[in-house]
């Protein structure tokens, strides 16, 4: 496939992204706390298949995503990204797990506040990132 298509690819996935994290803010507000997270999960999860995707990688699942971000963004020599980014994304999973599936699971204002923040600020350093790219 051909560079265009990929970076259009990372443009409609950063869009997305964006567009999950908007309807993240209002669950949040609107006191829908467990829907809160997995929007803020999957505004991550779309951010982090855009970064992927600028490496021409393709995952099939989200412990794959996680994976491979580790290895090709996290781990390299002068990494843009850091250990604690990569913390904030398996929590964001964990959490978006439990939220969806687990029926004891109370998702609190707090916590999911804080979900929404870190997704925030991991999609704005992504951006940033495919700024500082260009």
């Amino acid at each position: 496939m051909e560079d265009k298509y990929y970076s259009e690819l990372v443009l409609i996935r950063m869009e997305r992204a964006a567009e999950l994290l908007k309807d993240a803010e209002e669950l949040l507000i609107n006191g829908s706390y467990k829907s809160a997270n997995n929007r803020a999960y999957y505004a991550i999860e779309k951010a982090i298949n855009a970064l992927l995707i600028d490496k021409h990688i393709e995952t099939k699942t989200h412990n794959g995503a996680l994976k491979m971000f580790n290895i090709e963004y996290v781990r390299m020599k002068n990494a843009y990204f850091t250990d604690e980014d990569y913390r904030l994304i398996a929590k964001a999973e964990q959490i978006r797990s439990v939220s969806d599936y687990d029926d004891f699971y109370v998702a609190s204002k707090e916590e999911t506040k804080k979900q929404v923040e870190n997704a925030k600020y991991l999609i704005a350093k992504i951006n940033a990132y495919f700024h500082h790219e260009s």
